[in-house]
C-alpha cells in the first residue's frame, strides 16, 4: 500500500540522515541505528491511520531536528571540543542580526 511505502521511505531517509549527521562517529551511528530500528519495530503492528500519521509526523520531526540542530564535536583534549558543522548547516542558517532595522 502507499502508506507502507511512505513508512519505508521515512525509515530509509532517517537512516541516510543518521549516516550524514554522525559520519565517522561509530558509537553515535550505532546508537542511532538501534533507536531508529527499535522505534519502527515497536510500532510495526500499528493499524490506526491516525496513530500511523502521528508516528510519521514524529519521525519527520526527528529527521528535521537531526538535520538542523545536531552538530558533531570532537574532543581535541580533555577539556576542549572542536565543533564540526556540516556545509549545508552553515548555508541554511540565517546569521543573527544584532541591530534589527527600525520600522518607520
Amino acid at each position: 500500500s502507499t502508506r507502507e511505502a511512505e513508512v519505508l521511505k521515512l525509515f530509509k531517509s532517517l537512516h541516510r540522515t543518521r549516516q550524514q549527521i554522525f559520519k565517522d562517529d561509530t558509537r553515535a551511528l550505532e546508537a542511532a541505528r538501534i533507536k531508529i530500528n527499535e522505534e519502527f519495530k515497536s510500532n510495526k503492528s500499528e493499524t490506526s491511520p491516525q496513530k500511523i500519521e502521528e508516528l510519521m509526523k514524529i519521525g519527520c520531526d526527528v529527521e528535521l531536528l537531526l538535520q538542523t540542530c545536531v552538530v558533531q564535536g570532537i574532543h581535541t583534549d580533555h577539556n576542549t571540543l572542536k565543533l564540526v558543522p556540516r556545509k549545508d548547516l552553515l548555508i541554511e542558517n540565517v546569521p543573527y542580526c544584532d541591530a534589527p532595522t527600525q520600522k518607520q
